[in-house]
Parts: C-alpha cells; sequence; structure tokens
C-alpha cells in the first residue's frame, strides 16, 4: 500500500538535496530565507504554519500546501484548527481551490493515520 507522507518526504529529500548539491548561491539563499521565516519571531511558528498553508492553497501549490500540513501536524495543531485555516484559504482563493482543498484533507487523514500506526 502506499504511504503518500513518506513518498512526499522521501522525493522531496531527494530533489531538494539534488538541487542544493548544485551550489547555486540564489537557491541556497532562497531555501535559507524559507527556512529563516518560519523561525520563532514575533509571530510563533505555530502561526506562522498556518500563515504559510493558507498563502499554499490560494496559490494553489499541492506540495507547499503538504509541508504546511505537516509541519502543522508535528507542531500538534488540530484537525479542526486546519479545517478552519483551509477554510479561510478557500473562501480567499475561491471555488478554484476546492481541487486542493479535498487533497489537503486527504494528506491530513494520512498524517493521522501514519501517527497511529
Amino acid at each position: 500500500m502506499n504511504n503518500p507522507v513518506q513518498e512526499f518526504n522521501s522525493y522531496r529529500s531527494k530533489m531538494n538535496d539534488k538541487l542544493l548539491a548544485e551550489n547555486n548561491k540564489i537557491i541556497k539563499r532562497i531555501f535559507n530565507l524559507d527556512t529563516n521565516a518560519f523561525a520563532e519571531g514575533a509571530l510563533d511558528k505555530k502561526t506562522k504554519e498556518l500563515l504559510g498553508l493558507v498563502a499554499s492553497a490560494v496559490l494553489r501549490c499541492d506540495d507547499c500546501v503538504k509541508y504546511h500540513l505537516e509541519s502543522s501536524y508535528d507542531m500538534g495543531v488540530t484537525r479542526e484548527e486546519v479545517m478552519e485555516t483551509l477554510s479561510i484559504g478557500t473562501l480567499v482563493g475561491g471555488t478554484i481551490v476546492i481541487p486542493h482543498l479535498r487533497r489537503a484533507f486527504e494528506y491530513w487523514e494520512a498524517l493521522e493515520t501514519q501517527s497511529e500506526q
């Protein structure tokens, strides 16, 4: 049986390693900026992850949605908090976001299922 969480993380890790091995200064700086943007600051990490989730849903980036869902899950965000966050993203993004909402919910369920095993 396929494990969507493991598949996503394996692919993401493999490709990030390949990209960073190219030693491109701009790509490395963008990755670093992304990491630092989600560090604790005036806003806590949980809030930043949920903001990232909204932005990712609105921009319809399924990989980004998965990343922020998993980070949120690891921080202890509840299903209710995720659903409220995704509802805002769907409201702001409009009905075109609904297919991404479906995939986001499916991935959240996969995170919950993986945790139960």
